[in-house]
């Protein structure tokens, strides 16, 4: 089941398009990645990239990719897609392919994207992405692509943000823990007072995305004119 995650952005198209671009940005508000570095490439190729997540203080899984842009698009959108694998035995994520999609409204940007991947290690590896780490990775970006929104609509910066949200946690935890201790009969009500508490507005939340693509919905043809992963490496 492919991945698709949508948020509304009430931002400049261009200012967008830089922050989920440029590496250096990039790399600042998704979850997902801890560096992304462009290699050198001719102006009329298609760009590649290398990727890495940091898993642990000592372990980094790292990947590479392809990706193509479209600027400026006869209907006013802009898209960009990407082909990527992973020949890390660690990472789960083998290879894979998305796509993100930018659509004007009148009030900012319809930030969309898309993406599937196989993983590796057999029968285990597909058990245990359908169990954790597909729903693991939904949620990510989700959470990321909301980082991004508070970054271009209030300024704070996605470091400012991911403080936000550990404070946040740190502080619900805590309620829970002072129930158990001083009110133990009101432990599991406070529990799930905190859980269904909605986020502060100034705390990143995977909620306030869209995850159910329309009916629609499909990959732009740009990513067919991309290599697999199989053909980059030849």
């Amino acid at each position: 089941m492919s991945l698709y995650i949508e948020a509304r952005i009430r931002a400049d198209l261009d200012d967008l398009w830089a922050r989920t671009q440029e590496p250096d940005r990039h790399q600042r508000w998704d979850l997902r990645f801890t560096e992304i570095d462009y290699l050198p490439r001719q102006e009329d190729e298609p760009q590649h990239f290398r990727y890495a997540t940091r898993v642990l203080p000592f372990l980094a899984v790292a990947g590479t990719g392809v990706s193509a842009g479209e600027k400026r698009r006869p209907d006013g959108t802009r898209t960009s897609a990407l082909r990527f694998a992973s020949p890390h035995p660690l990472s789960l994520l083998e290879e894979g392919s998305g796509y993100w999609r930018y659509v004007p409204t009148d009030d900012g940007v319809r930030f969309v994207t898309g993406y599937d991947y196989r993983p590796r290690w057999g029968r285990f590896g597909r058990i245990a992405d359908r169990a954790l780490f597909r729903p693991l990775m939904g949620w990510a970006t989700a959470w990321s692509f909301d980082r991004l929104r508070l970054w271009l609509e209030r300024g704070i910066t996605p470091e400012r943000a991911l403080l936000h949200g550990v404070a946040e946690i740190v502080v619900r935890v805590l309620c829970v823990v002072a129930a158990v201790l001083l009110a133990p009969w009101t432990a599991i009500a406070t529990a799930a007072l905190m859980l269904m508490l909605p986020p502060l507005p100034t705390t990143p939340a995977a909620r306030r995305c869209l995850r159910t693509p329309p009916e629609r919905a499909r990959a732009p043809r740009l990513l067919t004119t991309l290599a697999t992963a199989k053909e980059q490496s030849s």
